[in-house]
């Protein structure tokens, strides 16, 4: 509970941070409101131009990574980026990110979904969430299947190029562990 907290206000305070130092920039008039989010994010007419745009990014994020696997997955994170999992410690830096990202796309499959997105009013940082899920095998051959839930931080860079700045997740409870007695 103590690291979600500290997450979010990590999150909080860099959305913050992103949001002063653009300060003199006018806000979107799109960033203000949330929209509610059914159905497919992408087509969902209800939705903010800035939660559009960071959308698109988290699935051309994703679909890059299922394709090229871990260096497709390190590609996308900037050079001062973090990535938090459990039970490891925080990795910091893009080549640190990309010499623990080897994995090919034929012996591990990570992919994602974004279900929420929140761009900054400076139009400079934001943020996705959502659900993902690994599948690799076992030394039997047979599917090993872990999921759960991760928060992508994306920052655009002095080139204007949107990268990663910190990405973290958790994973989610075993399958048999939140089931309700018969």
């Amino acid at each position: 509970m103590r690291s979600r907290l500290r997450l979010v206000v990590f999150v909080s305070c860099a959305l913050t941070v992103g949001a002063a130092a653009s300060a003199q920039m006018p806000e979107p008039p799109s960033t203000t409101q949330p929209a509610p989010q059914t159905g497919n994010l992408l087509t969902n007419p209800g939705i903010s131009p800035g939660q559009h745009f960071l959308y698109q990014l988290d699935e051309k994020f994703a679909a890059d990574t299922a394709k090229g696997g871990g260096a497709a997955f390190a590609s996308w994170f900037a050079p001062d980026a973090v990535t938090l999992a459990n039970g490891k410690a925080p990795v910091v830096g893009h080549d640190a990110i990309a010499a623990e990202a080897t994995w090919k796309p034929q012996t591990y499959q990570l992919t994602w979904t974004p279900e929420g997105a929140r761009l900054a009013p400076g139009g400079d940082m934001g943020f996705t969430w959502g659900h993902y899920q690994g599948v690799s095998k076992d030394q039997e051959g047979n599917p090993v299947t872990t999921s759960g839930r991760y928060i992508t931080v994306w920052k655009k860079q002095p080139d204007g190029q949107w990268k990663v700045a910190l990405d973290a997740s958790n994973d989610g409870p075993p399958e048999d562990c939140c089931r309700l007695p018969q």
